[in-house]
Protein backbone atom coordinates (compact mmCIF):
# COMPACT_ATOMS: atom_id res chain seq x y z
CA UNK A 1 0.00 0.00 0.00
CA UNK A 2 2.86 2.34 1.01
CA UNK A 3 4.23 1.86 -2.81
CA UNK A 4 1.89 3.16 -4.28
CA UNK A 5 2.85 6.59 -2.53
CA UNK A 6 6.19 6.02 -2.27
CA UNK A 7 6.12 7.60 -5.82
CA UNK A 8 4.81 11.00 -4.32
CA UNK A 9 7.09 10.68 -1.69
CA UNK A 10 10.20 10.64 -3.66
CA UNK A 11 9.10 13.77 -5.53
CA UNK A 12 8.28 15.74 -2.65
CA UNK A 13 11.84 14.49 -0.79
CA UNK A 14 13.36 16.17 -4.72
CA UNK A 15 11.67 19.03 -3.64
CA UNK A 16 13.18 18.97 -0.09
CA UNK A 17 16.36 17.78 -1.01
CA UNK A 18 16.89 21.16 -3.01
CA UNK A 19 15.37 23.81 -0.15
CA UNK A 20 18.07 21.56 2.17
CA UNK A 21 20.81 23.12 0.10
CA UNK A 22 19.95 26.43 1.24
CA UNK A 23 19.95 25.30 5.14
CA UNK A 24 22.87 25.23 6.97
CA UNK A 25 25.14 22.05 6.62
CA UNK A 26 27.72 22.62 9.44
CA UNK A 27 29.52 25.74 11.59
CA UNK A 28 33.14 25.41 11.56
CA UNK A 29 34.77 27.39 14.74
CA UNK A 30 38.29 27.72 13.05
CA UNK A 31 40.08 30.53 14.05
CA UNK A 32 41.49 30.80 10.72
CA UNK A 33 38.08 31.73 9.59
CA UNK A 34 37.58 35.46 10.34
CA UNK A 35 33.96 36.39 9.78
CA UNK A 36 31.06 34.94 11.72
CA UNK A 37 29.15 34.44 8.42
CA UNK A 38 32.19 32.60 6.76
CA UNK A 39 31.86 29.63 9.54
CA UNK A 40 28.21 28.26 8.30
CA UNK A 41 28.42 26.42 5.07
CA UNK A 42 25.47 25.55 3.35
CA UNK A 43 25.44 23.20 0.37
CA UNK A 44 26.05 26.52 -1.99
CA UNK A 45 28.93 28.04 0.18
CA UNK A 46 31.35 26.96 1.92
CA UNK A 47 34.64 28.98 3.02
CA UNK A 48 37.06 29.82 -0.71
CA UNK A 49 34.69 27.10 -1.60
CA UNK A 50 37.24 24.20 -0.20
CA UNK A 51 34.21 21.73 -0.46
CA UNK A 52 32.78 23.19 -3.63
CA UNK A 53 29.16 23.70 -4.40
CA UNK A 54 27.65 20.34 -4.11
CA UNK A 55 24.32 21.64 -3.80
CA UNK A 56 24.42 22.57 -7.96
CA UNK A 57 24.72 18.93 -8.19
CA UNK A 58 22.03 17.72 -6.00
CA UNK A 59 19.46 20.25 -7.54
CA UNK A 60 20.42 19.34 -10.72
CA UNK A 61 19.58 15.32 -10.17
CA UNK A 62 16.84 16.43 -8.29
CA UNK A 63 15.41 18.39 -10.81
CA UNK A 64 15.98 15.78 -13.49
CA UNK A 65 14.81 13.01 -11.26
CA UNK A 66 11.56 14.66 -10.60
CA UNK A 67 11.07 15.10 -14.85
CA UNK A 68 12.04 11.04 -15.37
CA UNK A 69 9.06 10.68 -12.30
CA UNK A 70 6.46 12.14 -14.18
CA UNK A 71 7.45 10.20 -17.85
CA UNK A 72 5.84 7.02 -18.19
CA UNK A 73 8.73 5.46 -19.81
CA UNK A 74 10.80 2.44 -18.95
CA UNK A 75 13.64 4.05 -19.70
CA UNK A 76 12.96 6.70 -17.89
CA UNK A 77 13.15 4.41 -14.71
CA UNK A 78 16.09 3.39 -15.48
CA UNK A 79 17.69 5.95 -16.02
CA UNK A 80 16.26 7.58 -12.70
CA UNK A 81 17.36 4.58 -10.82
CA UNK A 82 20.98 5.53 -12.05
CA UNK A 83 20.87 9.56 -11.19
CA UNK A 84 19.36 8.36 -7.90
CA UNK A 85 22.21 5.91 -7.08
CA UNK A 86 24.67 8.23 -8.21
CA UNK A 87 22.99 10.95 -6.32
CA UNK A 88 23.10 8.78 -2.80
CA UNK A 89 26.86 7.70 -2.94
CA UNK A 90 27.38 11.53 -3.62
CA UNK A 91 25.40 12.11 -0.92
CA UNK A 92 27.29 9.61 1.26
CA UNK A 93 30.23 11.21 0.15
CA UNK A 94 28.83 14.56 0.86
CA UNK A 95 28.25 13.87 3.86
CA UNK A 96 31.80 12.19 5.00
CA UNK A 97 33.25 15.69 3.63
CA UNK A 98 31.88 18.41 5.52
CA UNK A 99 31.23 16.15 8.61
CA UNK A 100 34.84 14.97 8.61
CA UNK A 101 37.52 16.98 11.47
CA UNK A 102 40.40 18.78 9.92
CA UNK A 103 43.26 20.22 11.86
CA UNK A 104 41.75 19.54 15.75
CA UNK A 105 38.69 21.24 14.64
CA UNK A 106 35.40 19.28 14.57
CA UNK A 107 32.28 20.42 12.59
CA UNK A 108 28.92 21.33 14.17
CA UNK A 109 26.81 19.05 11.70
CA UNK A 110 23.45 20.84 11.41
CA UNK A 111 19.83 19.91 9.79
CA UNK A 112 20.87 20.55 6.15
CA UNK A 113 23.54 18.13 5.99
CA UNK A 114 21.10 15.07 7.85
CA UNK A 115 18.30 16.57 5.76
CA UNK A 116 20.35 15.84 2.39
CA UNK A 117 21.23 12.34 3.25
CA UNK A 118 17.92 11.12 4.38
CA UNK A 119 16.22 12.93 1.45
CA UNK A 120 19.00 10.68 -0.90
CA UNK A 121 17.71 7.83 0.72
CA UNK A 122 14.24 8.26 0.25
CA UNK A 123 14.73 9.39 -3.63
CA UNK A 124 16.60 6.00 -4.16
CA UNK A 125 13.76 4.05 -2.29
CA UNK A 126 11.23 5.58 -4.67
CA UNK A 127 13.26 5.00 -7.87
CA UNK A 128 13.65 1.36 -6.98
CA UNK A 129 9.93 0.66 -6.86
CA UNK A 130 8.85 2.83 -9.40
CA UNK A 131 5.06 3.89 -10.14
CA UNK A 132 4.80 1.70 -13.66
CA UNK A 133 1.37 0.01 -15.09
CA UNK A 134 2.69 -3.13 -16.95
CA UNK A 135 0.63 -3.57 -20.23
CA UNK A 136 -0.27 -7.05 -21.89
CA UNK A 137 0.88 -7.05 -25.42
CA UNK A 138 0.60 -10.02 -27.66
Amino acid sequence: MFVKYLHWVGMAACLVLIAGCFLPWGYYADPQIVREADRLFTGFYSYKQYYGKPGIIFSFFALLIVVFMLLPKIWAKRANLFMSAFMLAYGIRTFIVFSACYYNYCPQKMIGLYLMLSCTVVIMLASVFPNVSLSDKK
